[in-house]
């Protein structure tokens, strides 16, 4: 795997604005992975080889500070429509449509300089929890192929899990942005309502959709968000409120901070594993300097999943009449007449779920259901919303499971929609609110990825962010975990000479063993073993401060084993290999004239110091 598709967004959009990389390198790296992973996981429905003649093209301007994301490389849901780029929504109805313009969002990502890669797989229409219900096939776990990556937005976690793209754009009505971050362990961030336009997003529920992130890291997240929010005069549910700034991450504990557990989230129905790895990451919460609250959602897990699919299939019984076979998208061949074109185009063209839905919200909103239906759901929707802003008047933010379970395998509950709706039960009530949620890794169960989420207030993107920075770094799921498993609290193994990167809570301390080179960050992505990752090392962690001038060595062990992670630092890279040893490394001398030796710190200062913000 090459250097380039490890580094998080952040650190490429470094490297690119230095001239250390060419965008065309970097778009071809990309491509090279996706090449080399679309047969096993099937993240994309359309591969845009253009995209390095795209990467030339900036290549021969050269690097442009006024672009945040000049040169990397993403992907976009395919119910975002993108100019000159096939958009099928993941369904057969719109298989050969050719947008003739970029919808806000994929405007906002050319004009900050970003380079479009391909088109992610989707569950149809956005209609489904798990990517099964692609016309175009499902896509597959990159932690595991025989497992689902969650959806509506699978192919876009995936995407990203697999090092395909640097971030990924997705669309959350009902979790569909959270919930494949949390099943594929990359970091998911739904907006407010309003907060990004959706104009040029082919519409599922108009009251629930939201574009937003997907990415690697919480920073990187809030890079993109800072890219395509903002005002849009074509939607008439943009907001007109002035963008916040994203990127300030100052804050490197949780002390002052109130976060609401709903009691609701932690009760029966969450999976055991899932329950104690989101038991842990509130103790490390808690250990941060959080006061965690108990607070109630009463309606939000007891009605939510009623009143959203209420008011989802009714809007998607609206937005979906226009597919007609009439105007674009799939025609049925040789119909006898009006009424045969209407119904044979729309059979042959929609899936399965997709007509399903349809059906059941042109029924709720029929003549002499519309009040015992529709109308009960708007009025529960409002007591939803008014549980979440009576918990976060006295909190900060509300910090709660995402799914109830790991990710499941492929087939096993596709055919029980009732069980595939209750997989949304931490999630929809959220959109129902239309408040902002960010989801992140915080270990993992039975060794695959589980995830928290932050909810915030309304607008309050920064907050949930700069909460959900501090937390992720300790939990291990960001680029900074590297910082807290290696270099500790005080970053113990990092010279002096690095130009410290702004935005990390960590402190570098003069006269250690590691140097990089100025101006390069140390904040590279953990590529572990798979039992040296995530969670993991929470289990039993200690530390040793080695005399070398090229790694360090971390200790990892659990009841069954006992290894150890040897990071090997290579232009800039930290990578890792397990091998067996004792309980103590050997004392390893400085291997160079210029490498000054830690050996003066000592393993016990090291653990006390280092240890203490993270078990």
């Amino acid at each position: 795997m090459s250097d380039l598709i490890q580094a998080s967004l952040a650190e490429i959009r470094a490297r690119l604005a230095g001239g250390d990389v060419s965008a065309e390198a970097v778009a071809k790296a990309c491509l090279d992975r996706i090449a080399e992973t679309e047969p096993s996981i099937h993240a994309l429905i359309t591969v845009r080889e253009q995209a390095l003649e795209e990467a030339r093209a900036l290549d021969a301007q050269g690097p442009d500070a006024s672009k945040p994301l000049w040169g990397v490389p993403v992907t976009v849901k395919d119910a975002i429509v993108t100019k000159g780029t096939r958009t099928t929504a993941g369904s057969k109805i719109l298989g050969g449509f050719n947008p003739f313009y970029d919808a806000f969002v994929v405007e906002r990502l050319k004009e900050a300089g970003a380079v479009i890669v391909g088109k992610n797989n989707m569950d149809e229409f956005a209609m489904g929890s798990s990517t099964e219900n692609s016309a175009f096939g499902p896509t597959r776990n990159p932690r595991d192929p025989e497992r689902i990556p969650g959806g509506s937005s699978g192919g876009s976690a995936a995407s990203v899990a697999a090092n395909q793209c640097y971030a990924s754009l997705g669309t959350d009505t009902g979790g569909s942005i959270r919930q494949p971050a949390a099943l594929c362990g990359c970091v998911g961030l739904k907006p407010t309502y309003g907060r990004v336009s959706r104009y040029g997003v082919i519409a599922y529920g108009s009251s629930l959709d939201q574009v937003g992130p997907l990415t690697r890291t919480v920073e990187d997240a809030a890079l993109v968000l800072s890219v395509i929010a903002g005002h849009d005069k074509r939607d008439s549910t943009s907001s007109p409120r002035p963008v916040d700034g994203y990127a300030d991450f100052s804050r490197s504990d949780l002390k002052g901070v109130r976060l609401g557990v709903p009691r609701e989230f932690m009760a029966e129905g969450l999976d055991g594993p899932v329950a104690k790895a989101c038991q842990d990451a509130l103790d490390r919460a808690r250990d941060l300097g959080a006061e965690l609250v108990d607070v109630s959602l009463p309606h939000a897990t007891r009605h939510a999943i009623a009143a959203y699919y209420i008011v989802a299939m009714a809007e998607a019984s609206s937005n979906l009449s226009r597919f007609d076979g009439v105007r674009y998208g799939y025609r049925a061949a040789e119909p006898k007449n009006l009424d045969d074109l209407y119904c044979r185009s729309r059979s042959e063209g929609f899936g399965q779920e997709v007509q399903r839905r349809i059906l059941l919200g042109t029924y709720v909103l029929s003549a002499g259901y519309y009040d015992a239906y529709y109308k009960k759901a708007a009025q529960v929707r409002r007591l939803i919303r008014q549980d979440y802003l009576n918990a976060l008047g006295s909190c900060d933010a509300l910090f709660g499971p995402v799914s109830p379970v790991t990710a499941w395998k492929l087939g096993s509950i596709i055919d029980d929609p009732l069980k595939m709706y209750l997989m949304d039960i931490y999630t929809v009530s959220l959109n129902l609110a239309g408040l902002p949620g960010l989801s992140f890794p915080v270990g993992e169960a039975d060794g695959l990825p589980v995830g928290m989420q932050l909810i915030g207030k309304d607008f309050d993107e920064a907050g949930i962010l700069g909460i959900g920075r501090a937390s992720a770094v300790v939990h291990g799921s960001t680029v900074d975990s590297i910082a807290v498993l290696l270099h500790c609290q005080r970053e113990y193994f990092i010279s002096g000479q690095l130009s410290h990167h702004s935005s990390s809570p960590f402190t570098p301390v003069q006269g250690c063993g590691i140097r990089i080179p100025r101006g390069h960050s140390p904040y590279t992505r953990l590529n572990a073993p798979e039992d040296c990752i995530a969670g993991k090392f929470y289990e039993k962690l200690r530390t040793q401060a080695v005399c070398a001038h090229s790694y360090a060595i971390v200790y990892h062990e659990t009841a069954k084993n006992k290894r150890v992670a040897k990071g090997l630092l290579i232009k800039n890279r930290l990578r890792f290999a397990s091998s067996p040893a004792g309980a103590d490394a050997p004392h390893r001398e400085p291997a160079s004239a210029n490498a000054v030796c830690p050996c003066r710190l000592s393993r016990e200062n090291a653990i006390a110091d280092g240890l203490r913000a993270v078990c």
